[in-house]
């Protein structure tokens, strides 16, 4: 269920940049809903139909332990949550950046209406005055600052968690999968071979997913020249 993520993630668009918003609409369609759909149905019997010719006890297990130390699945629900988290630290500071300007703007305006009352002359400007705060106050959302140093970092570390996972991917299974994996780990008798079931599919998941995430690298690294250079 992504209902929460994908919740937490809406917000974040809003307090996000036009290449931001990109990259989770890639998040969204390309990542979360095929994972969520076809995804887990191509990788449903992945271990179960992981075949082994012997009848030795265990043999079978371990060596698809060997073969699939974590299932791409799960390494693929990871690296969305990985990527995620920054974004949500974001948010969250960018929640706290809002209330704190709201509560500036609250107290400037309280010693506007005393220094009003104080002095008669300055009451016909009050509404004036309250009437200029409006379009501020729909401008809430602002890359300035310390914001603006956040959201910059934040993107760093997607950029890092995303290439560590690509990496990671590398050096576990490699980008394809093989129809026949051979094994001899204890307790096989000897050297064994083993069948993975849907290879070729598997493969083009595997490919699908690995643009996905270039593409999602090649944004984030987009939006950080688009930020430095600005």
């Amino acid at each position: 269920d992504w209902s929460f993520l994908g919740n937490i993630l809406e917000q974040v668009n809003e307090q996000s940049t036009v290449i931001g918003r990109v990259w989770l609409t890639v998040l969204f369609i390309f990542r979360i809903l095929i994972l969520g759909t076809a995804a887990e149905l191509v990788w449903g019997d992945e271990q179960s139909d992981f075949v082994c010719n012997t009848q030795q006890p265990g043999c079978e297990n371990v060596c698809y332990d060997e073969a699939f130390p974590i299932s791409h699945i799960r390494l693929w629900v990871l690296q969305i949550i990985f990527v995620s988290t920054p974004s949500l630290m974001y948010f969250g500071h960018a929640v706290h950046h809002v209330r704190m300007e709201e509560k500036r703007k609250e107290r400037e305006e309280a010693e506007r209406r005393q220094q009003a009352e104080v002095d008669e002359e300055k009451l016909p400007l009050a509404p004036n005055q309250n009437k200029g705060n409006n379009p501020d106050g729909t401008k809430k959302f602002r890359l300035e600052g310390t914001l603006l140093r956040t959201y910059i970092f934040h993107i760093i570390f997607k950029t890092l968690f995303e290439v560590g996972f690509i990496v990671g991917q590398y050096f576990l299974y490699g980008f394809r999968i093989l129809p026949l994996y051979r094994c001899g780990r204890w307790p096989c008798p000897n050297l064994v071979d083993c069948f993975v079931s849907r290879p070729t599919e598997k493969t083009i998941f595997i490919m699908f997913m690995l643009v996905v995430a270039s593409v999602s690298l090649f944004l984030n690294l987009v939006e950080i020249s688009h930020l430095i250079l600005k």
